[in-house]
């Protein structure tokens, strides 16, 4: 479902229409768990956010009614910021690539079996800082020197954080790449944007370099932007690990949610409160 405060153009509307439920029917059929989503959006506060107090109802009744909620990067800021007075704080320059994570926790059953050291993917100008997740009692999972990626709630489940992007694909910072270039060439003034880090071989950074050239010297344009020969040289170092996460959060849900399993998933979980996981 989405949240009819986010604007959309008439295919997109059309689309949502056909496939998407409302909020309303949601709340009426009831969730085992959620994911929310991130967005784009034009300002740094949250507040200013067309969707913000619609997202706080959404979290305010999944944090009462769905065994564990999923955020993804922005909906992790605006959930640490309403829920738990943390407002999230400008990086400086753009977190952008992919970069390494090492597990700080190993007895959640959330990465039970993921490496204790693996890559996910930023793309942010703004963090929830390691010292806001511990003022709001937060538990930290994984993280690098970039900051927190893996985080839950103080209760250890209801809310999963991710500040990263683990579920992008092998190509995805290079659209991301795209759009920023395009924007670059929209807006006159604007710095043209730095390739991301740890993502593109010696090889794809020279081709970028060379496309940037042609571009100052006005002979490419954006339809030149030579995504073809970069493509089929990413590699993607993240996702076996992202699946592994997604994997044990799902079948943690489904252990909190069927009483009757014989061999539980998760030694962890403390019978007399399913939802307080022993730390």
């Amino acid at each position: 479902f989405s949240l009819s405060s986010i604007q959309r153009g008439p295919k997109a509307s059309e689309h949502l229409k056909k496939h998407y439920k409302t909020f309303e029917e949601i709340k009426s059929q009831g969730l085992d768990a959620l994911i929310i989503t991130g967005a784009n959006v034009s300002h740094p506060d949250l507040q200013r956010a067309p969707f913000y107090e619609q997202l706080k109802e959404v979290v305010e009744w999944s944090y009462e009614n769905v065994t564990s909620t999923l955020c993804s990067c922005l909906a992790t800021h605006a959930v640490l910021e309403f829920k738990y007075g943390q407002k999230r704080q400008p990086v400086g320059a753009k977190h952008w690539g992919v970069f390494p994570h090492k597990v700080v926790n190993r007895g959640h059953p959330l990465v039970k079996g993921v490496n204790t050291r693996f890559d996910i993917p930023h793309s942010r100008f703004n963090e929830i800082s390691e010292l806001q997740f511990a003022k709001a009692e937060v538990e930290v999972l994984a993280k690098s020197p970039i900051g927190v990626h893996l985080a839950v709630s103080p209760d250890l489940f209801r809310i999963v954080f991710f500040q990263g992007h683990p579920e992008y694909d092998a190509i995805s910072l290079l659209k991301e790449y795209k759009r920023e270039v395009a924007l670059y060439l929209e807006n006159n003034g604007t710095e043209y944007p730095p390739i991301p880090s740890n993502y593109l071989s010696l090889q794809s950074q020279a081709i970028l370099e060379e496309y940037r050239t042609k571009l100052d010297s006005k002979k490419a344009s954006i339809a030149d932007f030579p995504e073809a020969l970069i493509t089929n040289k990413l590699d993607n170092t993240w996702h076996d690990s992202a699946n592994a996460i997604i994997n044990n959060w799902i079948g943690c849900v489904y252990q909190i949610t069927n009483e009757d399993i014989a061999k539980p998933f998760m030694d962890g979980i403390d019978p007399n409160n399913p939802l307080k996981l022993k730390k």
